[in-house]
């Protein structure tokens, strides 16, 4: 039996799933920050319960990687101080988010969450590492749809333009 063949927890983690599993969790205290910010310039009560459920998803993330890291004797990253709530009243009509640009990097924010998810469950050798980040992977995938859905019933998204160029027969 080699290294790798016993109960996942007992096995070392990699330089990869080290540096994945570290990356991930400062971009998600990153983005519990820019979250909390954001939904300060929020005026549609659906976007801020998305992001309110965000946020959620995001600390529920924290919580087990740094649990996961520590196991490992891998020193945590910082955390950003929690960001103090405002009215949005009080913000400068031309220094507020709008709504549609905060649906917007929610989608990205998101979408990039997605990819990392993907690499590190590509990367990791621990099944148990992978396993976690496929949970988290169907979590944002979720959240994903949501986002989706509500910015198409508010008419938030920009389509790109569409191509309909079909080819004649001359021109195949």
């Amino acid at each position: 039996m080699g290294i790798l063949s016993g109960n996942p927890k007992e096995e070392p983690m990699h330089y990869g799933e080290v540096f994945g599993a570290w990356s991930f969790l400062t971009a998600a205290k990153a983005m519990i920050a820019a979250y909390q910010t954001k939904i300060n310039h929020v005026g549609d009560k659906e976007l801020k319960e998305l992001i309110e459920e965000a946020i959620k998803q995001c600390k529920q993330e924290e919580k087990e990687i740094e649990a996961l890291l520590k196991e490992n004797g891998v020193g945590l990253p910082p955390t950003p101080p929690d960001r103090p709530k405002a009215a949005l009243e009080e913000i400068p009509v031309g220094a507020r988010f709008l709504d549609q640009e905060i649906s917007a990097a929610l989608s990205a924010s998101i979408a990039a969450g997605l990819v990392a998810c993907s690499t590190i469950m590509g990367e990791s050798l621990r099944e148990d590492i992978g396993m976690m980040f496929g949970q988290f992977h169907v979590q944002k995938a979720a959240l994903g749809v949501k986002a989706l859905r509500l910015a198409k019933e508010k008419g938030w998204i920009i389509v790109p333009p569409l191509h309909n160029h079909h080819l004649t027969k001359e021109e195949k």
